[in-house]
């Protein structure tokens, strides 16, 4: 082990005794009292340095063995020290790929102050690197979406749509305007190498599901974002869709832009939180012309194109990755059950819950009850 002080964490003295680390309240720490040579002893802790010769640096300050492993042991459990050596064995090929830790140097600066422990920053990037993704939908918000998750170490990043790329596609931080004409799956494709420059050909070394005869075949999906290029989708996620990510127990995000309104979530844990059904379902208990007026807009009737400006089609592509990303990482997000919305000109998020439908057969409602009987009990 390498100790090191969480370097993401800005240092500072609020007077002679204690020192903050970290300057945003949600995780900054006061460390105190600090003597003089405890001071000398934060400073040594940079990463540089092994076990060994910290304690022998420490003796020669007057510090003995127990006190430094004391201060070691404090420190950790504040989330405030991380190892530069993590020696756990799937994060050797994250250290191993020509650039990787250079180029997502940032993002695990920002993962180490939210995962405390030591070390685990690197452990849930090499998470990460072992997970399939699957975006649906390369419009300005989908794509946004693929390109996000691959910069941020997602392994590996499907894009499924059809037709070609049409010029209200493009976006600075998704498909580029020489992708005009070409098939939106190859163009998504693309921009998704481009994003994570260096790792070739990606894989998720996750865990897979059996091919025919016991043979090599496909990663589990650990997550669908669905953002489609009409946003109605997001909105007012079509249930008879979604029913199959609910069969499969497959975990699925929503995402979009309708008409000035941008929408992240419900993200859908199946069996565990609201579906998309339970969303019908409730909005028709409010609203009994819900179905009429769905049937309607989900109409064939040929639109001239997607509503939705590029910022605010980028600003809902941004928290749909991150709300993705920390699922990834084991968290459970805010929209985990809910609904975020941001709607033009006043562009306040607000959210609102989704509870599971009794009358739905995703289960939610049924595991509700029981951990409501079981917390009363």
């Amino acid at each position: 082990m390498h100790p090191m002080v969480k370097p993401a964490l800005r240092q500072a003295w609020r007077d002679l005794q204690y020192v903050q680390c970290g300057v945003a309240p949600a995780h900054a720490v006061v460390v105190g009292p600090v003597d003089t040579t405890t001071g000398s002893l934060l400073g040594l802790l940079d990463g540089t340095r092994g076990i060994g010769l910290l304690r022998e640096e420490a003796r020669a300050l007057g510090v003995p063995d127990e006190r430094l492993e004391g201060l070691l042991a404090r420190l950790a459990a504040a989330g405030l020290l991380d190892d530069t050596t993590a020696g756990d064995p799937a994060v050797e090929p994250v250290r191993r790929r020509p650039g990787a830790l250079d180029r997502l140097r940032a993002d695990l600066a920002s993962m180490s102050v939210v995962h405390r422990e030591p070390g685990g920053a690197i452990r849930r990037l090499a998470t990460r690197a072992g997970t399939r993704v699957q975006v649906r939908g390369a419009g300005r918000v989908g794509a946004a979406v693929a390109a996000l998750l691959s910069a941020a170490g997602v392994g590996r990043v499907e894009v499924r749509d059809g037709g070609c790329v049409e010029p209200w596609d493009v976006t600075p931080g998704g498909l580029p305007a020489e992708s005009v004409g070409e098939r939106r799956d190859v163009s998504a494709r693309g921009l998704v190498s481009r994003a994570a420059p260096g790792t070739g050909t990606r894989s998720a070394t996750g865990q897979r599901r059996a091919g025919p005869g016991g043979g090599r075949a496909e990663p589990v999906l650990s997550l669908v974002v669905v953002a489609p290029r009409d946003g109605l989708e997001a909105y007012a996620p079509d249930p008879v869709t979604a029913d199959r990510w609910v069969e499969t127990g497959t975990p699925h995000l929503f995402a979009g832009v309708l008409e000035a309104t941008g929408v992240v979530g419900p993200l859908v844990l199946p069996g565990g939180t609201a579906c998309a059904r339970c969303v019908d379902l409730h909005r028709t208990d409010r609203d009994p012309a819900w179905p009429r007026l769905t049937a309607q807009w989900r109409s064939g009737r040929r639109r001239p194109g997607p509503a939705g400006d590029v910022a605010l089609a980028s600003a809902v592509a941004g928290l749909a990755a991150a709300h993705a990303l920390a699922f990834l990482d084991g968290e459970e997000p805010a929209s985990a059950g809910a609904r975020w919305e941001v709607a033009s000109p006043l562009l306040a998020w607000r959210s609102e819950q989704v509870e599971p439908h009794a009358d739905c057969r995703c289960g939610a409602a049924v595991g509700a009850e029981q951990q409501q009987a079981t917390m009363a009990g």
